[in-house]
């Protein structure tokens, strides 16, 4: 054994799902000999074959060996051992056990539950003193968040030898909180299972539904690229245990997950999930925005029809796009202040290095004001953006047909309300399709193209061709209430609502572990209080209208917020200010 080798430290683990994988991936990469352990003979042989292929793509220094092993008595040559095995309590409570058994006293056990009281299963080892934890909130990578866990019987040396695997590892380490983390968790599960179901439902693909999801709400990775990630066994593992201990039907694993766990559909640690996987670990075939439509008509002249926030952002869209474009808003002094408005917003774009001093100038020549209808007769398309109010919207369509010649795309900005019922207000079904433009219209770049059964393909194939030069990145959906984003963000957000009937919820923490362990840009309460909590009560409103289950049914907390003034950032005052408790 040369000088080299008895300096390199050892360590183990077992259980090479996706957290296993990705702490060997991890140590590995930082010098350590790792002793990998699992049962399944193919799991072993797969991560061999995907490390040794990883380390061939990379063609790095050579590293120190990994040896694969279903033996728990090669462990005893480690000095600490990670326990990486699904959330199940009965699993847990053998597999440290076995790690026990093979390792002498004092040798450091860390385990990765994420949900079960480290505490319990330090003590039912036997060995509490040697029992720590690392809370990863998501398979691990460089500089991912994870918390250490001690607990009161762990051993000084135990835990600083938890803080040097950490810091080895290239992680960062957050503190959270047990409970803050449970629910930030629950919350994360039951959001990833209704993906689930509306992607089973074939409303979207797995795709939109991710791209959706990330560019809307600006999530590191979309819901189902996030379980191929986490490992889909891991997540059934997870959702069946919230099932069990709460009786929230939320948490009752969707069916189609479900299938593709007794298939061995377990995402990217078995190569096939929601999407495939290389012999690297890296998704194949992902499909991407490409140019547009060869059907799509060609687009001259653009009219937006509303002059507040959201038809003042498109209209800066597409005049900064190149597009003449005529803004009409119900008088003259509205019209004013709106281009006056979009001039002001450029300017701040200049200062920001969004935008050009050639795109400002060229935008304010190409936009124009109007406070008559009849000024959007010349335009190839027009997007209708007024209140969210189905009889105004009705109203402005019946208009439009009488002043836009047959063709001409007519599309709504809604994003809870039915495109269909715009189209049959204007007579002409086939030229109305949904585009949903999320807001800020400049800085996001998501627009959700929702499709009736009576569009027109070319309509829709020029309405895609035009956002595509717009910058923007579409995802198709049919009408239906909420479309993709609004239809998965609300039921999370009203989980969220849900928590504060418990005394021991504190939003402030709750946000912090959505925000710290997961890294979303905004906890929910934050996200409610932006949104606006009078905006959010509407849509859910709409959604439990239009399906008229548990889950879309408005929380009693948020009307009566709303019934108290509390709107959040709107008016300052809101959920991170004052809230009623139950």
């Amino acid at each position: 054994m040369t000088a080299q080798q008895t300096t390199t430290p050892v360590t183990g683990i077992v259980g090479l799902g996706s957290t296993g994988e990705a702490l060997l991936r991890l140590l590995h990469r930082a010098g350590h000999t790792v002793v990998a352990v699992d049962t399944d003979l193919d799991v072993l042989a797969r991560t061999a074959g995907r490390l040794k292929a990883a380390l061939a793509a990379e063609d790095g220094p050579e590293r120190p060996g990994v040896t694969f092993t279903a033996d728990h008595g090669a462990l005893r040559a480690a000095g600490l051992v990670i326990e990486a095995v699904p959330d199940d309590p009965a699993v847990k409570h053998d597999v440290l056990g076995r790690i026990v058994a093979a390792c002498p006293p004092g040798t450091p056990v860390v385990t990765t539950t994420a949900s079960l009281s480290v505490a319990r299963l330090a003590v039912a080892t036997g060995r509490p003193d040697d029992i720590a934890g690392l809370r990863l909130f998501t398979p691990p990578v460089a500089g991912s968040p994870v918390e250490p866990v001690r607990t009161a019987l762990t051993s000084p040396d135990t835990a600083a030898a938890v803080d040097a695997l950490v810091a080895s590892a290239g992680l960062s380490p957050v503190a959270v909180g047990a409970r803050p983390a449970a629910d930030a968790t629950a919350l994360i599960l039951g959001f990833l299972n209704r993906a689930v179901i509306l992607f089973d439902e074939g409303y979207a693909t797995q795709y939109d539904i991710d791209t959706a999801m990330r560019l809307g709400c600006g999530l590191p990775a979309g819901p189902l690229e996030t379980l191929d990630h986490i490992g889909l066994k891991t997540a059934h593992t997870a959702l069946t245990e919230l099932w069990r201990r709460t009786g929230d039907c939320a948490f009752e694993p969707a069916p189609l997950l479900s299938r593709m766990v007794a298939a061995g559909r377990l995402g990217r640690t078995s190569g096939d999930g929601f999407y495939t996987y290389d012999e690297t670990g890296t998704a194949t075939g992902c499909t991407a925005d490409g140019p547009g439509d060869p059907g799509a008509a060609a687009v001259r002249r653009v009219g937006v029809l509303g002059s507040g926030a959201m038809a003042r952002g498109i209209a800066e869209v597409t005049a900064a796009a190149g597009y003449p474009t005529v803004l009409v808003a119900r008088t003259a002094e509205k019209a004013d202040q709106a281009l006056r408005a979009v001039e002001e917003s450029l300017t701040r774009g200049i200062r920001r290095g969004r935008v050009t001093v050639q795109t400002r100038d060229s935008a304010r020549e190409l936009l124009t004001g109007a406070h008559d209808m009849t000024a959007l007769a010349g335009c190839d398309l027009v997007i209708e953006a007024v209140a969210e109010d189905i009889d105004v919207k009705r109203a402005m369509f019946a208009a439009l047909a009488e002043v836009c010649a047959p063709g001409t795309v007519l599309a709504t900005t809604t994003s809870s309300l039915s495109v269909a019922t715009c189209a049959d207000a204007a007579g002409r079904p086939a030229d109305v399709v949904g585009i949903h433009f999320f807001n800020p219209a400049p800085v996001m770049r998501l627009v959700e193209l929702a499709h009736t059964e009576t569009v027109d393909q070319q309509i829709l194939a020029t309405a895609r061709a035009f956002c595509r030069t717009l910058g923007k990145t579409t995802v198709a959906c049919p009408d239906r209430t909420g479309f993709i984003v609004n239809s998965l963000l609300f039921p999370y957000l009203g989980a969220a609502l849900a928590l504060l009937e418990r005394p021991d919820v504190d939003i402030e923490e709750t946000d912090h572990a959505i925000r710290s362990g997961f890294g979303y840009p905004m906890g929910p309460f934050a996200l409610l209080d932006t949104i606006g909590l009078d905006v959010s009560l509407a849509i859910q409103n709409r959604l439990y209208e239009s399906f008229k289950t548990p889950e879309h049914e408005p929380a009693a907390v948020l009307e009566e917020l709303v019934a108290a003034g509390l709107l959040g950032r709107k008016n300052g005052r809101g959920l991170r200010t004052s809230v009623p408790r139950r």
